[in-house]
């Protein structure tokens, strides 16, 4: 259950810590926003024990810090954290500020910092305390619970080496917490780790390179950690299959017959098609007039209905076992699908002009009545298909043996009936299980061979193939794709900072409203049509087609790369710090990537080094 009682101001939370001593410590909040707002909160009020001595460390700290990383003198949060001892710490925040919040707090020289849960992850800087206020974690999909490792790790930064004998953790109501739950995930084992190993495109491209074909490829793909549940179940089932094959071969050590498992299992299948196809087939005239009516009676059809037979009916349409239809004096009617006498061959539009015409065109003679099968034709064809399959498994007894022989065969290899449909089963759940593992890589596999980087007959990877191998990058065929078109080679620096960050960056994530230069604009209509090219023949081979361009992240490396400064960017943007820090790194990084392809891109890898070091230039580092 969950305590839906107010929360405690955090200027409250921290007096009251400070009264039993428990500061330093690390507030988990929900979101970026909170964790600022708390801070400022804090910071603000006058009631706080501030130190002079620890404000003096802080101060000399920020000093020699800021020589070099001076982007940290304009923080938003400098005097908080100066004069206060309080901070904010997550992803919104750029590098070097988290860097400096997490020396000041190693050296004791702060109160309280007001953190995501990601920080737990990410960092080693433990507090007296944590304080923890709520059961929920935020993601990129929404709210959902806390897991057992994300708690671990929240929780473990309590207690200082060599200053606490205790750490200590604190439940801080709040709407959302939910004490029975976090005391149930503190005493769970860890979560499952799991695997980020992925079919991808260079994935695949580096595998098959390195090994050289598709089985090789699968064989790996079948021992990965990713797949480790997969391979349990298909083991299982594989000593399943083992222990009925021994079964099996036990059972011919003792039998007089020389018969063999493919024998067994022959026999299997055309007594299993045989018994389909008989359940299949309707045995009665009234089975087999109602499957005949079914498929006949639809609209657009004139039918009769009743013994009679006298009224003519243009059926409008069919519900099941009724059928709507009009009568030959234009009056509506609904009547049971058996009650159908007769059914007429032609269809007719189900229009004004055309249902006079259909009325006529019986009377006239010009519409014939369909001829109903008869049971004895159904009977023929049961028959005739059973004498073929019964024929095939003859094929199976004794040739020189007598009727008693010959019994005594077919009994023995009803006996191993259940064996064979077993491993006849069992084989198939193996193969979908493996195909689950594979047909990721398959499915990639034609869509790169339908854009000339592998060969799929031969299953070789092409000299383009190979240097996209090397791209490691988001999105790498649509990158490939843009340096086979010569899309980088007309381009100035600005532009390919925007087209590569409008691809490396969160589709989902706003980076402000800047505008695109109406040359950047064009050029990522150009790869529109890329995408556009790319996304079908992804449909088609069940490949689930890469996200759409950022173009809010194009506008901001644009920007960025055509000289503006950090302070204006941040303010034209309005966009954190953080953020830009991450959207800028991850673009400068994807374009070092193009750098290294001297060789096959020559042109292309020369625009994308001096790119990169525009971008990269401080605070991106």
């Amino acid at each position: 259950m969950k305590f839906k009682l107010p929360e405690i101001p955090p200027p409250k939370l921290i007096k009251t810590l400070r009264s039993y001593n428990l500061l330093p410590a690390i507030v988990f909040l929900p979101t970026r926003r909170r964790c600022d707002e708390a801070a400022l909160e804090v910071a603000a009020d006058r009631l706080q024990r501030t130190n002079a001595e620890k404000e003096q460390q802080r101060f000399e700290i920020f000093q020699e810090y800021s020589q070099d990383n001076p982007e940290i003198k304009s923080h938003k949060h400098r005097k908080i954290l100066l004069s206060a001892g309080i901070a904010a710490h997550h992803a919104g925040h750029i590098p070097a500020w988290k860097l400096l919040v997490e020396k000041m707090m190693s050296a004791g020289l702060l109160d309280a910092i007001f953190a995501t849960s990601t920080v737990a992850a990410g960092v080693d800087f433990p507090a007296r305390t944590v304080v923890l206020s709520q059961a929920d974690a935020r993601g990129n999909d929404g709210w959902r619970p806390l897991q057992a490792s994300e708690l671990q790790q929240m929780t473990g930064r309590a207690g200082r080496r060599g200053k606490d004998n205790v750490g200590f953790v604190v439940l801080a109501p709040s709407n959302f917490q939910n004490p029975p739950r976090i005391a149930t995930l503190l005493k769970s084992p860890p979560d499952a780790l799991e695997s980020k190993f992925r079919a991808t495109y260079t994935t695949l491209l580096n595998l098959l390179d390195a090994f050289g074909g598709f089985a090789q490829v699968r064989e790996i793909a079948e021992k990965s950690f990713a797949f480790r549940d997969t391979a349990r179940a298909v083991l299982k089932l594989e000593k399943q299959r083992d222990g009925r094959l021994q079964n099996l071969q036990n059972k011919f050590e003792k039998s007089e017959f020389d018969y063999s498992i493919a024998d067994v299992r022959g026999f299997e299948r055309l007594t299993s098609v045989r018994m389909r196809f008989q359940e299949k087939l309707p045995t009665t005239r009234a089975e087999i007039r109602q499957s005949w009516l079914k498929e006949n009676v639809v609209g657009g059809r004139i039918v009769t209905q009743g013994r009679s037979g006298k009224r003519f009916f243009l059926v409008i349409n069919v519900h099941g076992e009724k059928v709507v239809a009009m009568r030959d004096d234009g009056q509506g009617a609904t009547f049971a699908l058996p009650r159908v006498n007769r059914v007429y061959a032609k269809k007719y539009p189900i229009k004004e002009d055309s249902t006079e015409k259909a009325f006529f065109e019986i009377h006239e003679g010009k519409n014939p009545a369909l001829e109903e099968p008869k049971t004895i034709h159904k009977k023929d064809e049961t028959d005739e298909a059973s004498e073929i399959i019964s024929r095939l498994i003859e094929d199976f007894l004794p040739k020189n043996a007598n009727e008693g022989g010959k019994r005594s065969a077919i009994s023995f290899l009803w006996e191993t009936w259940d064996d064979a449909e077993f491993l006849q089963k069992i084989e198939r759940d193996i193969e979908v299980l493996k195909s689950e593992i594979w047909l990721p890589f398959e499915h990639r596999a034609r869509v790169l061979h339908h854009f000339g980087y592998l060969d799929f007959q031969t299953q070789k990877v092409t000299e383009r193939g190979k240097w996209l191998a090397d791209l490691r990058v988001d999105r790498p065929l649509l990158v490939g794709e843009a340096l086979r078109h010569g899309l980088f080679e007309k381009l100035e620096p600005k532009q390919v900072a925007g087209l590569m960050a409008a691809l490396a960056a969160d589709s989902d994530r706003n980076f402000g409203e800047l505008y695109l230069s109406d040359e950047l604009l064009n050029i990522l209509n150009e790869v529109e049509e890329i995408v556009f090219d790319v996304s079908n023949v992804e449909w088609k081979n069940s490949v689930e087609p890469a996200p759409e361009m950022n173009f809010s992240a194009a506008a901001t490396a644009e920007t960025w790369t055509d000289g503006v400064s950090w302070e204006n960017l941040v303010y034209e943007t309005k966009a954190e710090e953080g953020d830009l820090v991450r959207l800028l790194s991850r673009t400068g990084e994807a374009l070092m990537q193009i750098a290294n392809l001297k060789n096959s891109n020559a042109e292309a890898a020369q625009l994308a080094r001096k790119t990169a070091d525009i971008i990269m230039r401080e605070p991106i580092r």
